[in-house]
Parts: structure tokens; C-alpha cells; sequence
């Protein structure tokens, strides 16, 4: 009996310390790789905070990374303390990964045009963008969606991928800063083409907002089928833009009638043929 639990005592002595080490390592390992996923990823945020070219979004994502990546080896090498196969380990999850990511193919293709978006910074918040022929207004940029305002007020949520794979066009900045104003305007055959474009030249040339550089082009641009089409084409800064165009359309067309032009009307000419109808017998 007394061989028995001496036998019995030395194989829990042995099973302790054989086991106990590796319980005591593990927990260090893990206490350790836990406090310094959490050290790493205070300084990965706070270089990408010092940095004055990286947008705001991206200052917290670098170190989450960081630190599940620290995590996720600190979990293995514990599990490679007590024996565990770490390699087919390590291909399950990849397994797992790559189904995952088939699942969420279109949510992950919204995150990569995220990216793309915060790292090219096509527009920022508060931009008029023009996508597909419709005008929003950005109110905020995500990885997964870019949330705006049409300019009429309904909210939109604009997925990344869509936004991605068109044509972007940013209203709101542009080439110097500054925009063209074009407008056509006709006037009759019988009008006086010099004084019409005398009349058009004197309102561009009093206006305070339209530029002289580029200089105002104000030229016949074609013969209509009713009227003779006048060219009016300058430049404004782009704040001005859209109140000057509205401004310089009215003041165009009383000018224009008050100088003798008139706008005539389509017109169309319509000739009538009677055909007398055949007697039969």
C-alpha cells in the first residue's frame, strides 16, 4: 500500500511539474502578449495621430490591427506550450478566413473602396460630388459607406463600391479655383448682331464678378433654323458661380429687349398639298 502512493505521489509530483511549468509559462505568456499588444497599439495610434497626412478614420484601424495581430500570436504560442498542433491550427483558420470572406465579398469590396476613397480623397465632407448624373452633398466618409444629402434634403447612404466604380466629379473644386459660365442666346434674323453683342459685352464687362482672365468670350456661335446663337462664356470664381449665372441670365435677356432684340419662337412651315381623289366606275 505505502509503494502504491508513494508511486501514485510521484506521478502527480512529476505531472505537476511537468504540467505546472507549462500553466505558469502560459499565463505569463499570455499577462505579457496581452500587455504588450495593448503598449503597441497606444503607439501605433499615436504616430498616426502626429500625422498631419493621414485622415481621421484611419488613426484607430492601424492599431486594432496591431493588436489582434499580437494577440493572435500570443494565443498560438500558448497553445504550442502544450502541444498542440499550431500548423493545422493555423491552415483551419486560414480556412475559416477565406469563407468568410467569400460570405462578406461585397461588404469587404465596400471597405477596400473605402480605403481607396480615404487615401485618394477624391472629395471631403461637406463637397458637392457628382455621381452617375445625380449631385450629393457629403456629409461623412466611411469604410463601408459614404453618408450625404441630395440638395434638395433626403439623406442618402452611398455604398464605397458604388462610389468607386464611377466617374467622380467634385463640384466643389476645381482648376484655380475658379468656373465658366456658358449661355446661348438667340436672337432673331432680322436683329442687329453688333449691337446684341455689344449689349452682352458691356454686362460682362460691368459685372464685378465675371474675370478678365480668362478673358469673356462673347461671339456668334452658329446660324439656328430661327434665330442667330450668340456665344456668352466667362469665367467667375467658383464661389460666384451659381448666383452670377443666375444673375446674368435675367440681366442678358431685359438688356437685350430693351436694346431692340427680340428671342423668336421655333418655327415651323408647314406646306399643305391636296390631292383630288380618283373617280372610279
Amino acid at each position: 500500500m505505502n509503494e502504491k502512493i508513494e508511486k501514485t505521489i510521484d506521478l502527480l509530483t512529476t505531472y505537476l511539474l511537468t504540467y505546472g511549468i507549462n500553466v505558469v509559462g502560459a499565463i505569463a505568456t499570455l499577462v505579457f502578449g496581452y500587455l504588450m499588444a495593448g503598449w503597441l497599439a497606444r503607439l501605433t495610434h499615436q504616430a498616426m495621430r502626429r500625422s498631419g497626412k493621414i485622415d481621421a478614420v484611419f488613426h484607430q484601424l492601424p492599431g486594432k490591427f496591431v493588436r489582434t495581430a499580437v494577440m493572435v500570436f500570443t494565443l498560438i504560442a500558448v497553445l504550442n506550450r502544450f502541444g498542440v498542433e499550431t500548423t493545422s491550427l493555423i491552415a483551419m483558420l486560414g480556412a475559416a478566413g477565406l469563407a468568410i470572406g467569400l460570405a462578406l465579398q461585397g461588404t469587404l469590396s465596400n471597405v477596400a473602396a473605402g480605403v481607396m476613397i480615404l487615401v485618394f480623397r477624391p472629395f471631403k465632407v461637406g463637397d458637392a460630388v457628382q455621381l452617375g448624373g445625380t449631385v450629393y452633398i457629403i456629409d461623412d466618409v466611411g469604410f463601408f459607406v459614404c453618408k450625404g444629402h441630395l440638395p434638395d434634403g433626403p439623406m442618402v447612404f452611398l455604398p464605397n463600391s458604388s462610389i468607386w466604380g464611377h466617374t467622380i466629379i467634385n463640384l466643389s473644386v476645381t482648376d484655380q479655383d475658379i468656373r465658366r459660365i456658358d449661355a446661348v442666346y438667340g436672337i432673331a434674323y432680322n436683329d442687329d448682331i453688333n449691337a446684341a453683342l455689344k449689349i452682352l459685352r458691356q454686362i460682362a464687362a460691368d459685372e464685378a464678378r465675371i474675370l478678365d482672365t480668362p478673358a469673356p468670350l462673347i461671339q456668334v456661335e452658329s446660324l439656328g433654323d430661327n434665330s442667330v446663337n450668340i456665344l456668352f462664356r466667362v469665367w467667375t470664381s467658383r464661389q460666384d458661380w451659381w448666383a452670377t449665372k443666375l444673375d446674368l441670365i435675367q440681366r442678358c435677356k431685359e438688356a437685350l429687349e430693351q436694346g431692340g432684340c427680340s428671342f423668336p419662337f421655333p418655327q415651323r412651315e408647314v406646306h399643305h398639298y391636296q390631292v383630288e381623289a380618283k373617280q372610279t366606275r
